[in-house]
């Protein structure tokens, strides 16, 4: 990219976007996601129905997006992209933006000001400073120690009840803080962890925050999708070549986007079903929706991916034998164990599904989908595996897709799983490559993550019948191949779909 272009701002736009309405919302986590989509439906409410709902950003540690922001009138790209075009759009919506680590107490003072109606979240699932393992807080985080003791809070959660503490203070005006992050009721899975949070605080100091919180805070849920690849240096040379502007924070897009969202918004909101959203009390099944059919089939895609060489998504899914066990995994194991919701035409989405991952136009990385699998795959597979458990079916795909995720992240000793899995980032790796050092086989390796880390929670720890199987597949992809690995599940979960269809039609 030309550094000799003109930087993006409003001074050079042929058609400058509105200046933006006064800040109603605050976002933490200013990341490609949230400026590709939850920035994208408040831009166009604001346009469609108005309201002071303009967003200060607020980045956890990098000052990249930060810097860029302010030096281009907090605005940028979004680069909508399909194999046939490339169409860009400008949501002018930021009015402010600043890093969390380096201002911790600018974000208790921003949740606290009366200004702010919407407190938005997309911290990863790994912001929420819970135990996997209990899903409640980790009252041994040290971050969250610290931030209980006092002073300017460093995790998301305490910086979210400090903020509400402060709020209660000043007057106590209506507030909604809605997650937008991949967690199971992650409106009420928020209120919890801010909750308990409160309730750790030394004598009565939490009573008036809490009594604030049962009048005047609401914690709607949220389910979002849309694929937002990360940004690379050919993106940035790509859209200057079409808009003529230097932007140093483009970001890339899938056409497909989705907001379903409970209506529980203490202190307004904006029109955001003027920009496509849907309003609805079954967040959950859009969540289960979305955590299963698209991001788990997505996980088992990626890890069989990058096994094979794949550094791409649609590379990967465009590989005959990754394309069957996606679709045995996406229509045999996960959607049995959705509730879709009204309306919604399951085998429309699922045709859908498969035409965004081969998106060749977009790149979305295996190492990218890749990351953070041990606090994805627990939203993701236990629930469907139990399930198929309890009706005496062994879930061969989701076995294979915890073989795929502990090939790539924990490899046994002269096993080497390729680039694409060494570039997958993972919170669990340095505890994974213990066991994986010590570990004799597969089998021995999946019982230990399963039982001892509890990878997947507690309960399916017990099922010592799934772990082997995890572990059968770990040793076929180590000691035969990927391909042999890929055979050997979707050939048993094919004869298994033949036998229950079998003494179906007996009894």
């Amino acid at each position: 990219m030309s550094t000799d272009l003109p930087r993006l701002g409003r001074q050079n736009l042929d058609a400058a976007p509105t200046a933006p309405r006064p800040a109603g919302i605050l976002h933490l986590g200013l990341g490609s996601f949230h400026r590709a989509h939850q920035s994208v439906y408040t831009a166009a409410a604001i346009g469609a129905a108005g309201g002071d709902w303009g967003i200060i950003g607020v980045a956890s540690r990098s000052r990249t997006v930060v810097d860029a922001l302010r030096a281009q009138d907090f605005l940028y790209h979004v680069a909508t992209i399909s194999p046939g075009e490339t169409s860009l759009t400008v949501p002018a919506v930021h009015t402010d933006a600043f890093v969390a680590a380096d201002e911790p107490a600018r974000v208790v003072a921003e949740v606290a000001s009366a200004a702010i109606k919407i407190v938005t979240l997309t911290v990863t699932e790994n912001g929420y400073s819970y135990s996997p393992a209990t899903q409640h807080l980790d009252l041994d985080d040290a971050t969250i120690r610290a931030d209980l003791r006092g002073g300017a809070p460093r995790s998301t959660i305490g910086q979210l009840a400090r903020g509400l503490q402060a709020r209660a203070t000043a007057g106590g005006e209506p507030l909604a803080v809605l997650s937008c992050d991949n967690l199971a009721a992650n409106g009420a899975h928020t209120e919890k962890l801010v909750r308990e949070f409160l309730h750790a605080l030394p004598g009565t100091e939490a009573d008036p925050v809490l009594a604030y919180l049962d009048a005047a805070v609401t914690f709607p849920s949220s389910m979002v999708d849309r694929i937002v690849p990360a940004t690379t240096d050919d993106l940035r040379a790509h859209v200057a070549r079409l808009s003529g502007l230097r932007d140093d924070i483009p970001v890339p897009a899938e056409p497909f986007t989705m907001w379903a969202i409970e209506d529980r918004f203490a202190g307004g909101r904006p029109a955001w079903e003027r920009a496509g959203a849907v309003f609805t009390d079954e967040v959950g099944r859009y969540e289960q929706l979305k955590v299963r059919l698209l991001n788990g089939t997505h996980s088992l895609i990626a890890y069989l991916g990058a096994l094979r060489g794949a550094a791409t998504i649609p590379a990967s899914i465009a590989m005959p034998e990754i394309e069957e066990a996606a679709r045995a995994v996406l229509r045999g194991e996960y959607e049995p164990s959705v509730e879709v919701p009204n309306g919604v035409d399951v085998r429309a989405y699922e045709s859908e599904l498969f035409q965004r991952w081969a998106n060749s136009a977009l790149g979305h990385r295996t190492s990218q989908v890749g990351t953070d699998g041990s606090v994805k795959l627990r939203q993701r597979i236990p629930e469907p595996a139990l399930r198929a458990l309890a009706a005496g079916q062994m879930p061969h795909l989701l076995a294979l897709t915890v073989a795929g995720y502990l090939s790539c992240l924990a490899p046994l000793p002269g096993f080497d799983p390729g680039p694409h899995a060494a570039a997958m980032a993972d919170p669990a790796r340095d505890s994974l490559a213990r066991l994986a050092a010590t570990a004799r086989d597969g089998r021995e390796l999946a019982a230990r993550v399963l039982t001892e880390l509890h990878l997947l929670g507690t309960e399916l720890a017990h099922h010592d019948v799934f772990a082997e199987r995890v572990g059968e597949l770990i040793d076929t992809i180590r000691r035969q191949g990927t391909d042999a690995a890929i055979a050997d599940a979707v050939a048993a979960s094919l004869e298994a779909a033949t036998d229950t269809t079998t003494q179906g039609a007996r009894s």
